[in-house]
């Protein structure tokens, strides 16, 4: 399975995160989530999850 990664630098945010996430797709989806939830006040949501997954991009 490819490992992905997820870079908070990679979109704007007010919070000034710089966090980046990598590991197996279902790894990332579930820290990402709970990270978008408590550190960006994101709702947790199957929409939210939805986008995060479009986020993701494979790991060099």
């Amino acid at each position: 399975m490819a490992r992905m990664t997820i870079d908070c630098r990679d979109f704007p945010n007010e919070v000034g995160c710089t966090l980046s996430i990598s590991g197996e797709q279902e790894e990332v989806l579930r820290a990402a989530s709970q990270h978008a939830v408590d550190v960006h006040g994101h709702a947790a949501s199957p929409e939210l999850e939805d986008g995060l997954r479009t986020l993701m991009k494979e790991s060099a």
